[in-house]
């Protein structure tokens, strides 16, 4: 089976999560793969070695500044006349299917020229009855069109009784690795200098990976360093605790870790403050609205660390493709979701607005997601 493979690549959470999917379908013989990304300039990628000779398209980029989602230059600077010549000229039928995660070329190429197409996101998990927090009808929009696909497969850190899969994690828990007793701090979103300025606040070590720094440097009780998957990885599994926005694939990897959890969530984005919504549902994350001091001197006093095992995704999904017929999908999510481990405070919480008997019967209720044909499919 041959695979294009597209990734949003306007985050890095999108890329550490096909790093995790590329390992797992280079070693199914049945599978090629060839990946895309688009949403950020190619000088911009690192670290990309596993993607092989990886396509870049320009696609489309969500601005921010200074914490929020800058819809005015976000306006101006995408190219509608481009992406659609993007989409034109990109020859999807040398392929079997079309996988996106909320990569919009691919996607729409695929519905362009009829090849089969499928979704795997966190946004996807958007599609369905999850909590949601903030949510416009712009945002529906986006979510349902921005990259559409006829099956959607959408990741979350619970299914909510909907066809959701637990996260895919690009990384190994290893209780070996030495602890520095410092906070990792990742908010790209955030103005380089006003996360500087709250750390010095505090007697505690930080490091800070931010991309508007070019070099290492010490700054009082801040490691400040440039982006390095090897040398963040590094950092996420030695230190405390972890203050980022709310995405989802750092809190995922922090959570398996067993990591505290600080989450700022980037102002009118409403997928992560949904995201910040759900980790507070279920007790394993703390939030704060803005670079709060207080907050943070709160968290770093009180909050205690919590650990949630989820199973190897990438794999199990990658063999599902490999046998390539849809209607097994309630199978994979029940498989999936009965390997989760859960600390019992959560489970307690889990039980109090969803009783065990109910989650149970829901596995065998599932139906196809949003856009699928309703009929198994063979790619």
């Amino acid at each position: 089976m041959k695979i294009l493979y597209g990734v949003q690549g306007t985050g890095n959470g999108h890329i550490s999560r096909a790093r995790a999917m590329a390992q797992a379908l280079a070693e199914t013989p049945s599978i090629e793969v060839q990946f895309l990304f688009s949403g950020r300039a190619e000088s911009a990628y690192f670290d990309m070695a596993v993607f092989g000779d990886y396509m870049v398209r320009r696609g489309f980029t969500f601005f921010s500044h200074a914490g929020k989602i800058d819809h005015v230059k976000t306006a101006l600077n995408n190219n509608l006349w481009q992406f659609m010549q993007e989409v034109r000229s990109l020859d999807v039928t040398q392929y079997d299917l079309v996988i996106s995660d909320f990569e919009p070329v691919t996607a729409h190429a695929a519905k362009h020229r009829g090849v089969p197409s499928l979704s795997i996101s966190h946004q996807s998990a958007f599609l369905y009855d999850v909590p949601k927090q903030g949510q416009t009808l712009i945002d529906k929009a986006i979510m349902r069109f921005f990259a559409p696909t006829e099956l959607n497969i959408g990741l979350h850190w619970y299914h909510f009784n909907q066809p959701v899969l637990p996260p895919i994690i690009d990384l190994k828990p290893n209780d070996s690795h030495p602890k520095s007793g410092a906070v990792l701090v990742y908010l790209p979103f955030e103005r380089l200098d006003s996360v500087l300025t709250t750390l010095r606040h505090f007697s505690s070590s930080f490091i800070c990976f931010h991309p508007d720094c070019q070099n290492a440097a010490q700054d009082g009780n801040v490691d400040l360093r440039p982006l390095s998957k090897a040398e963040f990885q590094q950092a996420l599994f030695a230190c405390d605790g972890v203050i980022a926005n709310g995405g989802f694939e750092l809190p995922s990897e922090a959570l398996s870790l067993g990591k505290k959890l600080l989450l700022k969530p980037l102002s009118g984005q409403f997928e992560q403050q949904s995201n910040v919504t759900t980790l507070e549902i279920l007790g394993l994350a703390s939030t704060m609205e803005s670079l709060d001091i207080n907050a943070i001197r709160q968290w770093l006093a009180h909050s205690e660390s919590q650990r949630v095992k989820y199973p190897e995704v990438a794999e199990a999904i990658a063999q599902w493709l490999a046998v390539g017929d849809t209607s097994t999908l309630p199978e994979l999510h029940e498989q999936l979701w009965s390997q989760v481990e859960f600390p019992e405070h959560v489970n307690d919480l889990l039980s109090d607005f969803w009783p065990s008997q109910r989650r149970k019967q829901a596995m065998f209720n599932m139906k196809l997601p949003v856009g699928s044909n309703k009929k198994a499919k063979q790619y």
